[in-house]
């Protein structure tokens, strides 16, 4: 899954009426409703938006008809395949009616093209471990740390050994531990932390 790398935002004119489109990197739900509330503009008619925070979604049509504003926005986002991102689309009102098709193409559209003019990165998940070996494995664990490299590492040289602690993408979990299991015969399981 992608997220917005900075904020963006786009204008469109259709028949008289004027959208933005503000986007922005969000992490949770409460951000995104801070986000609605600190950029929308009273004097706009219409202040719509969606969101998209892992599985956990919303949409708001403002006063316009049901299914035309808000979830035309959050499809936007669903199929720029995006997650973390709340979009926020404002419309002054021209004085030409837009019908409800007209309405879901600027709505949609402005959230659409708001996205594409973004940068996106890859969300990457995370999981911390932490395993223990016996000096004689230091050698090939930092071999294991060359061939899958850990987002984070820590040593704690011990009495009786070192204890490891490794912050892994959810990708390389398993050829890491795979790796593990075969430079230290078996012996060596990881065990997750719970943070």
């Amino acid at each position: 899954m992608y997220t917005l790398k900075s904020p963006c935002e786009f204008q469109l004119e259709v028949k008289k009426s004027r959208f933005l489109a503000h986007a922005v990197p969000i992490a949770d739900v409460q951000q995104a409703l801070d986000f609605f509330a600190e950029k929308s503009i009273a004097s706009a008619r219409h202040n719509c938006w969606a969101f998209k925070v892992g599985n956990d979604y919303r949409f708001n049509d403002d006063g316009e008809p049901s299914g035309t504003a808000g979830k035309p926005i959050l499809s936007a986002i669903e199929y720029a395949d995006l997650t973390n991102v709340a979009v926020l689309v404002i419309r002054w009102f021209g004085g030409i009616k837009l019908g409800t098709g007209g309405l879901c193409r600027a709505y949609g559209g402005s959230a659409s093209d708001c996205l594409k003019s973004g940068e996106f990165i890859e969300l990457r998940s995370f999981r911390s471990f932490e395993f223990k070996t016996n000096f004689d494995l230091a050698a090939q664990v930092h071999h294991v740390f060359k061939l899958h490299p850990p987002e984070a590492i820590e040593e704690d040289y011990q009495a009786d050994g070192v204890l490891w602690k490794v912050k892994l993408d959810e990708a390389l979990i398993k050829a890491f531990q795979d790796e593990l299991k075969q430079v230290s015969r078996g012996q060596v399981t990881l065990q997750e932390l719970k943070l």
